[in-house]
């Protein structure tokens, strides 16, 4: 079946005139003829007969003409880029992965944001798997926030800026107070965050290029259980500043800035190439980095000491 010839069945219906539908097609009409004929001998219907120097459509022609135009209508939206969004109208459902903590920051302001332009569209948030999954590849998820470039061809992405690890701790902890040198900090008990459960990890690696080694006394899968442990312990943890800036204020937590130095934690959006060039997810992915970069800049008071 040649859909082509839906297109020609249009013209000829709207037209009621081989040689105005071959005008409308950019044909000459010995070329619409045969294409008419074509569609005679595809519906087993004359479509169009001579009346006198008129052509008259068919009964049967007649009943195809509107669910012709409705189909080729169809078709022409399916094969033609969407240049323009109604956000009003709008009407999706888009999965967000990321970071347990950066849940915390993100989610107010990009519900928000969507809420005040997009008000049919909603946002699920899940947290980081405890191994690597592929869910944007199977288009479970549409957008994952992580701190690692994709390493996958078919998955895009974008760093957004980066953030800086800190110490955090109870406001009377010892080493909330005081010059904070790196033997001061070894000396503490800690605990860790690892979805992996993994005891060591950069900041054991920067101690023991001075020489030192910290004891861990837990590893906890989120940051967000991790600075619940530090709320109710002596323990101390190192966590992303501005990503978990929220969940480390409301627990009333202490947040110092670490005697030695670490690299910056890269902030990274992933999405699949299918997306690309989608309006609506593109519009999202803009929507995302903006709330991303406020947190990431958030002019807040700096963490004490040196």
């Amino acid at each position: 079946m040649d859909l082509n010839l839906l297109v020609a069945l249009d013209a000829l219906l709207e037209e009621n005139s081989v040689a105005a539908a071959a005008e409308r097609l950019h044909l000459s009409p010995p070329a619409m003829s045969r294409t008419l004929a074509r569609i005679r001998k595809a519906t087993g219907d004359d479509i169009l007969v001579r009346t006198g120097r008129t052509m008259t459509p068919t009964p049967r022609a007649l009943a195809l003409r509107e669910e012709t135009r409705l189909l080729v209508m169809r078709a022409t939206a399916v094969l033609t880029p969407v240049t323009e969004l109604d956000l009003a109208t709008l009407e999706r459902d888009f999965t967000l992965r990321c970071h347990d903590a950066l849940v915390s920051a993100l989610a107010p302001l990009l519900t928000a944001a969507v809420a005040g332009t997009a008000p049919n569209v909603s946002i699920r948030f899940l947290a980081e798997p405890s191994g690597d999954v592929a869910d944007l590849a199977r288009g479970q998820t549409d957008l994952e926030v992580g701190a690692a470039a994709p390493d996958r061809p078919e998955i895009a992405g974008s760093a957004v800026g980066t953030d800086r690890m800190v110490a955090v701790m109870r406001a009377d902890h010892p080493l909330a107070t005081g010059p904070l040198t790196p033997e001061r900090f070894a000396e503490a008990e800690h605990v860790t965050v690892s979805r992996r459960g993994r005891l060591t990890g950069p900041v054991d690696d920067a101690l023991a290029a001075l020489g030192l080694r910290r004891r861990v006394r837990a590893a906890l899968p989120t940051s967000g259980a991790a600075l619940e442990l530090a709320a109710r312990s002596t323990l101390v943890t190192a966590v992303a500043e501005q990503v978990c800036r929220p969940a480390w204020s409301r627990l009333g937590l202490h947040a110092r800035t670490l005697p030695f130095d670490l690299p910056p934690v890269p902030v990274v959006v992933a999405w699949h190439h299918r997306y690309d060039t989608d309006p609506a997810h593109t519009w999202l992915r803009a929507e995302l980095h903006t709330a991303l970069r406020a947190i990431l800049t958030e002019s807040a008071t700096p963490p004490h000491g040196t």
